[in-house]
């Protein structure tokens, strides 16, 4: 328990150029956080868009097959409501994202 507190601690005499000395950047927590919320909902409209094309190869696949067709029918139709869905968030995040921005005066 002792050992640790042992251990000697190396501080960084940096102060706010911190994020410069380390490599992080000196962006602003938003704007950071806004781009992961652009790259991950960017990865979901990806997917989206291979489930409606997985959907449409099925239909025109199916062969006059009513059960293939009906399931290629439920995968366009969740691709499109997933992107839906997708748009929607990425509207709520910039909203909130730029929100806050403002009102904390940062821009």
């Amino acid at each position: 328990m002792f050992v640790l507190s042992t251990v000697p601690v190396f501080a960084l005499e940096v102060g706010l150029d911190y994020g410069t000395y380390t490599g992080l950047g000196t962006k602003d927590i938003r704007e950071g956080i806004m781009i992961i919320v652009n790259v991950l909902l960017g990865f979901l409209g990806i997917i989206a868009i291979v489930g409606i094309i997985a959907g449409g190869f099925i239909m025109m696949t199916s062969g006059g097959n009513a059960e293939k067709q009906a399931g290629g029918q439920k995968a366009v139709a969740a691709g499109a409501i997933g992107l839906v869905i997708i748009f929607t968030a990425y509207a709520i995040a910039q909203f909130v994202i730029s929100q806050l921005i403002t009102a904390t005066g940062a821009a």
